[in-house]
C-alpha cells in the first residue's frame, strides 16, 4: 500500500499512476449478493440456464458492481496520511465498456486526474478509476471518482 503525504502529497503526485490492486473474482455467488443488495434479479445476472443463451454465453455482473468495488479497491492501493476527514462525494464520467462475465478476475488501475481547492483546508482529488478485466479488450468500468480531504487540524 502506497502512502501519501497530507494535502501536500496529494498536490505533488497530480497526473501521475497512483497504482494498481490485486486481482478480485466476481463469482455466481458475489453477482447474487449484489442481485440481492441491489434488488436488481434481471435473468441475465441470476439466471445462469437462461444467460447461457444471451449473447454473453453466461450471467454477467451488473455494471453498479463494477462500480461498487471501487471503493473497497482503492483501500487496497493508496492510503492519504495526516488527514482528519475524508469524504466520497461521487462518481463523474461513469462507463461500463465491457460485461463481466461470471467467474471473471478483475483489479483496479488508478491515477490521480486532477486535484481541486475549494477551500484554504480541504482538497477534491478525482481519481480517474478503471476496473480492468483479466483478458478484456476493453474495461469494465471507468468512473472519476470524487473525494474530499480535510487536513490535519
Amino acid at each position: 500500500m502506497r502512502h501519501i503525504d497530507g494535502l501536500d502529497g496529494l498536490r505533488s503526485l497530480v497526473g501521475e499512476r497512483i497504482g494498481e490492486s490485486a486481482w478480485v473474482t466476481i463469482d455466481q455467488a458475489a453477482i447474487n449478493t449484489f442481485a440481492d443488495l441491489s434488488y436488481d434479479h434481471n435473468w441475465v445476472h441470476t439466471d445462469p440456464e437462461r444467460a447461457a443463451s444471451s449473447p454473453f454465453g453466461s450471467t454477467i455482473a451488473h455494471g453498479g458492481h463494477s462500480l461498487a468495488i471501487i471503493g473497497g479497491l482503492l483501500q487496497q492501493i493508496f492510503r492519504v496520511d495526516r488527514t482528519r476527514l475524508i469524504l466520497a462525494y461521487g462518481f463523474e464520467k461513469v462507463r461500463f465498456p465491457e460485461a463481466v462475465p461470471s467467474g471473471s478476475k478483475l483489479r483496479l488501475v488508478v491515477d490521480l486526474a486532477e486535484l481541486r481547492e475549494p477551500t484554504a483546508d480541504a482538497v477534491d482529488a478525482v481519481w480517474r478509476c478503471v476496473v480492468e478485466g483479466d483478458g478484456f479488450a476493453r474495461p469494465a468500468c471507468a468512473a472519476d471518482m470524487l473525494m474530499r480531504y480535510y487536513g490535519e487540524a
